[in-house]
């Protein structure tokens, strides 16, 4: 569906650093089939990606001296990103940069949770986020991942007013995160099933149509499947690392998320 408008506390958009920019933004539009616009120099070379005009995601170069992998950021909506960074710090999270001026897109600032798990605020001016959602190759759900769920959730609920309402079946737990009566995100636990050391982060999943024809199509692009196509209660998905290193969820959905 085409959006064009963000209720604060919402994630709005997603983009990719890459270790190699190149082989990111080939293997992403190859999969998705996006259009990709290089915005210059002057932005870094951040790409953009769209689906008949309408943006969908991103894609930037990792610093040199970055030393953390290549990876998917999920950007939440805010009013007001210099009062929501006063409470990021207040409630024990960092600030890792920002608030800064995007030109006349809006102001964004990168921060991590108290666990370490990275997320960006976005305070919109000309530029909302993602204009189609919820469509195939168009981003769906944003899933935070960490092994303190209720403890780490007080922190989010603190900062965005999320209710937290909690799904039981097949011997786990799911958070789904909701505002004003709508969910807009979700959370998983890690348990020892989990690959030990694997910290908090946000999972960023895009709707397909077929997510075991995505998931080959993805190894033929030269990416990797780290989970094969599994089938949960929202539909059948698959975790996918493109070449430039960063991971993403795919998944066929039962329903609209």
């Amino acid at each position: 569906m085409e959006v064009t408008k963000y209720a604060p506390g919402t994630p709005s958009w997603v983009d990719v650093s890459s270790a190699d920019l190149a082989a990111t933004v080939e293997f992403l539009t190859e999969l998705f089939g996006w259009s990709a616009t290089d915005m210059g120099e002057d932005a870094g070379h951040y790409t953009m990606f769209d689906i008949g005009g309408r943006q969908v995601a991103a894609a930037g170069p990792k610093m040199p001296d970055d030393p953390t992998p290549s990876a998917w950021t999920t950007y939440i909506t805010v009013d007001d990103a210099a009062a929501t960074l006063a409470l990021v710090t207040q409630h024990g999270g960092t600030v890792l940069m920002g608030p800064m001026d995007v030109f006349d897109a809006g102001t964004m600032a990168i921060v991590s949770d108290p666990s370490g798990g990275v997320f960006a605020l976005w305070q919109p001016k000309q530029t909302i986020g993602a204009q189609l959602v919820n469509e195939p190759n168009a981003l769906c759900w944003n899933e935070l991942t960490t092994r303190d769920a209720d403890g780490l959730l007080a922190f989010y609920s603190t900062l965005f007013g999320w209710e937290v309402v909690k799904q039981e079946g097949d011997g786990m737990t799911y958070r789904e995160l909701h505002l004003d009566g709508r969910r807009i995100a979700g959370c998983i636990e890690m348990d020892d099933k989990w690959p030990p050391g694997l910290p908090t982060h946000w999972m960023v999943y895009f709707a397909v149509d077929d997510c075991d024809a995505t998931a080959t199509r993805a190894k033929a692009l030269g990416g990797t499947v780290h989970v094969e196509p599994t089938d949960i209660p929202a539909g059948r998905f698959a975790v996918i690392q493109d070449p430039g290193g960063a991971v993403c969820s795919v998944i066929a959905l039962n329903a609209v998320m």
